[in-house]
């Protein structure tokens, strides 16, 4: 049996449910934290959330992409548990470093476009 193949099939399938359930999270309470960034410009606010849902969404669905050509080779059921639980968890711990880098850079660049 490959275990490759089937990893890369569980891996994309979880992955991209990771992100996209964390990304419509992170863009409903986004809405909030921008307008509140700069409340008198709604509109402005709606747009930029839309522009940072999809990037998040394409920078981290093609990095997960990426990943998978510096597999090795799974020769066992153990071993495909094992570089799963690896490479899920390495990609929830960048989800994670984006999500508060991007809400420092974007408190920062505001407050000093507002000033």
């Amino acid at each position: 049996m490959d275990y490759n193949i089937l990893g890369y099939g569980i891996f994309i399938t979880v992955i991209v449910f990771i992100i996209v359930v964390v990304g419509k999270i992170c863009y409903r309470n986004g809405n909030i934290f921008v307008a509140e960034l700069i409340p008198d410009h709604l509109d402005l606010c709606q747009q930029i959330n839309k522009s940072l849902l999809v990037s998040y969404y394409l920078v981290n669905i093609g990095y997960c992409a990426m990943t998978l050509v510096g597999w090795e080779t799974i020769c066992s059921s153990q071993q495909l548990v094992e570089v799963m639980a690896v490479k899920v968890a390495t990609i929830v711990c960048i989800l994670s470093v984006l999500h508060y880098l991007n809400i420092y850079l974007l408190t920062n660049t505001i407050h000093k476009l507002i000033k």
